[in-house]
């Protein structure tokens, strides 16, 4: 009796169950390194339906004997669960070029596969289970090498093209932010994740193809290992999450007034002028913004040009308004200035009471240690 597959297999499960709810406990207790709850939610989703429950399921059907209707049923339920965390990771790559845009052809298109291929799996015979072990087979099969699970050709072909389609749509993705971020470090981390999980996948595919039940352990392990550098890349890298998706030009303090208080350019921009057209935007603006002074509760307005969205945070009571050049205005980005606009309140309140009364002459040069609060708040676009 050989049971030394079986018990790797399961202390490779044990080993990352332990790992993977560690990770999903870390996201939750620290969501908003990830941008937005929602994003936090996803992630969590992915290794939650992807690692654990597929993982699970995949484990009793392979290593446990019930009965062979109960084993199929679990089998897929496995492949259930893994396409959605295929499509979970679809809209995930998706945020990562633009936040809360999903591109609507690449994922209905995969709906669609998954659909599909649910239907055919609640079809008698598209999978069964053959093994060469006789009876009565014992509760923990005996030999992993003697279990396989034969797919009918339209099954099998349906999983292996939506499994490829995954692939290459992920590693377009994935090439597109490497090439357009400016900063390798940001993007480069998702690229290797995106090769590294490509392999497991392909395993599969094999598997469906040649059944030879080595193909079926070597995809689980390599999903493991995939599994694992995904986790780290969530704990270690969690800002890429809001990083990616945006870009910061310039940060803008201005008093009610209409003066200047503060102004900072980020990274490629600093030091430079940004387009005449987007000031120009800002300066037609400037009216409104401060005429909404006059009788409304803070608020976070948005004044959108061609190539850039404006994003206005007033302060009524401290009198001035934040003013954020971003290339798409988000959550992400209120849930950055929020925090930036306490504390620049609390860090100025002795100015900016002095100021409330508009024949005050204002030096600028009072507000210089904004700087030291915008690298604090925003280090990651710098």
């Amino acid at each position: 009796m050989d049971n030394a597959t079986s018990i790797s297999l399961m202390i490779g499960y044990f080993i990352i169950v332990g790992f993977t709810c560690y990770t999903i406990s870390y996201i939750t207790k620290n969501r908003k390194k990830f941008g937005t709850d929602l994003i936090a939610f996803l992630n969590s989703a992915i290794i939650f339906s992807g690692t654990l429950i597929y993982s699970t399921f995949f484990i009793l059907s392979i290593v446990f004997h019930f009965s062979e209707e109960i084993n199929i049923t679990l089998w897929k339920l496995s492949i259930i669960f893994e396409l959605i965390s295929l499509i979970i990771t679809t809209f995930i790559y998706s945020f990562f070029r633009e936040y809360h845009k999903i591109q609507i052809l690449p994922v209905a298109y995969i709906v669609l596969l998954f659909g599909l291929i649910v239907g055919l799996l609640f079809r008698e015979n598209s999978i069964q289970l053959n093994t060469t072990i006789s009876d009565p087979i014992p509760f923990i099969f005996p030999d992993l090498s003697l279990v396989n699970f034969q797919y009918d050709l339209f099954t099998g072909t349906l999983i292996i093209v939506a499994e490829i389609s995954l692939i290459f749509y992920l590693a377009y993705i994935s090439l597109l932010i490497l090439r357009n971020t400016k900063s390798l470090d940001d993007s480069l981390p998702l690229f290797l994740n995106t090769i590294i999980s490509a392999f497991p996948i392909i395993m599969y595919i094999l598997y469906i193809i040649m059944q030879r039940p080595l193909l079926r352990e070597l995809h689980i392990t390599l999903l493991w290992i995939a599994s694992l550098a995904m986790n780290i890349m969530l704990i270690k890298k969690p800002e890429m999450f809001f990083v990616l998706p945006n870009k910061i030009l310039s940060i803008n303090i201005y008093h009610k007034s209409g003066i200047l208080l503060y102004s900072y350019n980020f990274g490629e921009y600093n030091h430079q002028r940004i387009d005449s057209t987007i000031w120009g935007n800002i300066l037609i603006g400037l009216n409104h913004i401060l005429g909404e002074f006059i009788d409304v509760e803070d608020k976070i307005d948005v004044i959108k040009t061609k190539n850039s969205d404006v994003v206005v945070k007033y302060e009524i009571e401290a009198g001035y308004a934040m003013v954020v050049i971003t290339n798409k205005k988000n959550k992400i980005i209120e849930n950055l200035m929020e925090p930036f606009s306490e504390e620049f309140k609390n860090k100025f309140k002795k100015e900016l009471d002095d100021i409330q009364d508009l024949n005050r002459i204002i030096n600028v040069s009072d507000f210089i240690d904004t700087k030291g609060i915008i690298k604090d708040h925003f280090q990651l676009y710098l």
